[in-house]
């Protein structure tokens, strides 16, 4: 497995457009290039966490502070952080735009992923936290873009999903 530059970067490009400063994150092999990128980037506040649940606080705090963000996870550590995006986030209306690499999904090798793939898309659907499937190169940044006024005109979170066929050259 290749992580994608070239999409890495397609994706970073709809992050600056739709106008995030702030990105909280937690290490993942897909999200290696885009880490770098906003790390590298003096236009971007990158905090990487040791935990995705802290990186739900790190947001609401920067939305707080009136800095647009966005947050950076794989799927497990969605699964991993639903206390602080309902305890905190949906119970006072912190907008919350999480891109979430979807591992574990069609043509998964890792058998260690398959689990959370399998229980990512039924879990949003019952805390009913809208998202989308990102495939595309071409419409990624629009799609995050439309995330980012969604999430911040509803109030609520937002998911977008990195696909295998964004991410993996």
């Amino acid at each position: 497995m290749t992580v994608s530059r070239p999409n890495s970067l397609a994706v970073y490009k709809g992050i600056k457009d739709a106008g995030v400063k702030f990105i909280s994150a937690l290490p993942e092999t897909w999200l290696v290039y885009l880490l770098q990128l906003a790390d590298d980037d003096p236009s971007i506040t990158l905090v990487e966490v040791a935990k995705e649940e802290e990186a739900i606080g790190v947001a609401a705090g920067a939305w707080f502070a009136g800095q647009p963000n966005l947050l950076l996870m794989q799927n497990h550590g969605f699964l991993s952080s639903i206390n602080g995006i309902v305890s905190l986030a949906m119970s006072y209306r912190i907008p919350l735009v999480m891109l979430i690499a979807l591992r574990g999904h069609w043509g998964e090798p890792y058998p260690w992923h398959t689990q959370g793939g399998i229980h990512t898309e039924p879990v949003l659907r019952s805390l009913g936290i809208p998202f989308e499937y990102a495939r595309d190169p071409e419409k990624v940044g629009r799609q995050i873009k439309e995330a980012v006024t969604f999430s911040e005109s509803s109030l609520s979170p937002v998911a977008l999903l990195l696909t295998r066929d964004l991410m993996e050259d």
